[in-house]
């Protein structure tokens, strides 16, 4: 099990390195910088239909990915019911979205652009939906392949608007969020017809007994998203709120910078747990142990996440620089500070994705409530005083507790014993990619071959204090474990 969540781990990574980077940098960053404050306009309006997406999946997919794991025959019943169940949510997304929207006092073209990301979101859960099926029957090669098809259209679409004369060098912010919808439309419809194939021949209906039935069963799931979506995502929204329009705008503006960096390398997480779902799941279905594999993953998201998280804290300047933003002097702390979050982050990606695997989904709840409560209560003193920063620093609080909260749910259920040796690893490994890092930013001139220079740094001292084994690696792919 170990090898062939590896060995798929590797292929998923090097596609979403192919293809996110010029997404990131090429496409999102050049938005960002052409548009301006106007794109803080939309990553605002983003983050509130990201903070109410729940309504659209209300725990389907991570309940669908659990299930059909462990029971493959039920793909084509619930395909067919589950599409029409996903039209029925969107409704109600769409009216709580608007009728927010009307509360809140948005303005005509802050309602036009919602109405177009509440599409987005309508098709991007969509898809995720349709994914979980294939992740579900360990088709983790196909979900990897069709994993990046929106960015792929979306690079292609944004580079002929941005990088030719088609629109004489205009970029509305409305074409952005256009673009996105023709992708997601078009992705939606080649994974569709990929999971349609799989499930044979299926009825498209909307039973209401069925999806009642199903609901009850996925509304903790739901709860549990919700929770972690409002103290993930709504600090941006609290953060247009509660400043003045203009200034809000601007620290939104801020805020994405540094977010969307995280937002980005968080993919790492995404992959891990998209793919340790299923097997999780099967594994605890069977009653096989999984400490060895929650150990292994967890030891290699770690490495990730430190190196990443300590690497941007002594080249933020130069980050945010060489993203060629506005106010990069303003933004670099920011960053910092977000980034810091990538490793509680990680560590939920491990643990959270196995408490939901075993359907403790009740003890999460709680722990996310006690999160959001925290996090809103925080921002809601510091924003105004401290603006984007103080939102960075509280979101890092929130996700340091809840991550800590999660491994000791996992620890007392699971009955793992605490690992000392990998933990002295860990910290030992911290420790000195700190020192690395002090003395890269000091002797190093060129800032970018320094900072090249640290994380290639880091991944030899990873093999050095053993946080990641290559005999057990060698062991792995040539399957002896």
């Amino acid at each position: 099990m170990k090898r062939k969540f590896f060995t798929n781990l590797i292929l998923l990574l090097a596609i979403n390195v192919l293809i996110k980077p010029f997404w990131l940098f090429g496409i999102d960053r050049t938005v960002q910088n052409v548009t301006g404050d106007q794109y803080g306009l939309y990553y605002s309006l983003l983050a509130l239909s990201l903070t109410l997406n729940i309504l659209l999946d209300f725990g389907i997919t991570n309940y669908n990915n659990r299930n059909i794991a462990r029971y493959n025959h039920l793909l084509p019943k619930h395909l067919g019911n589950i599409f029409g169940l996903k039209l029925a949510l969107a409704i109600v997304y769409t009216v709580v979205c608007l009728t927010w929207a009307a509360v809140v006092g948005y303005n005509n073209i802050q309602i036009h652009l919602l109405i177009f990301l509440i599409i987005n979101q309508f098709l991007l859960q969509f898809i995720l939906y349709l994914r979980s099926n294939l992740s579900a029957l360990h088709l983790f090669t196909t979900d990897s392949l069709v994993s990046v098809l929106d960015r792929f259209f979306m690079i292609v679409i944004c580079g002929i608007l941005l990088f030719t004369n088609v629109t004489n060098g205009v970029f509305k912010i409305e074409w952005f969020v256009y673009v996105q919808t023709i992708s997601y439309l078009m992705a939606a419809a080649i994974i569709f017809l990929i999971v349609l194939r799989k499930a044979g021949k299926i009825k498209l209906t909307f039973n209401l007994r069925f999806s009642l039935v199903f609901l009850k069963k996925t509304y903790p799931y739901a709860i549990l998203i919700l929770l972690m979506a409002f103290y993930n995502r709504f600090d941006t929204v609290l953060i247009e709120r509660l400043l003045p329009y203009d200034e809000g705008l601007r620290q939104v503006s801020l805020y994405a910078h540094g977010f969307r960096l995280l937002d980005a390398v968080s993919m790492f997480g995404v992959l891990f747990a998209g793919m340790l779902l299923p097997i999780f799941s099967r594994m605890i279905k069977q009653k096989q142990s999984i400490a060895d594999m929650v150990s292994f993953a967890f030891s290699l998201i770690i490495f990730i996440s430190l190196s990443i998280s300590i690497s941007s804290f002594f080249y933020q300047n130069d980050i945010m620089q060489w993203m060629q933003y506005d106010h990069a002097e303003e933004s670099a702390p920011i960053f910092a500070a977000l980034m810091f979050c990538f490793i509680p982050i990680s560590t939920t990606y491990i643990f959270g994705t196995l408490l939901t695997a075993n359907g403790s989904i009740r003890q999460l709840n709680i722990m996310a409530a006690v999160g959001m409560v925290l996090n809103i209560t925080l921002n809601l003193f510091f924003i105004p005083k401290f603006q984007a920063l103080g939102a960075a620093y509280i979101s890092l609080i929130t996700q340091s507790i809840t991550a800590m909260a999660q491994v000791l749910i996992a620890v007392n259920i699971f009955k793992f014993k605490v690992p000392w040796l990998s933990v002295i690893r860990i910290a030992v490994f911290a420790g000195l990619v700190v020192v690395l890092g002090y003395f890269a930013n000091h002797l190093i001139s060129h800032r970018l071959a320094g900072y090249v220079i640290m994380l290639i740094s880091a991944l030899l001292l990873a093999f050095m204090v053993k946080l990641i084994d290559l005999r057990k690696l060698f062991n792995i792919l040539r399957d002896r474990e």
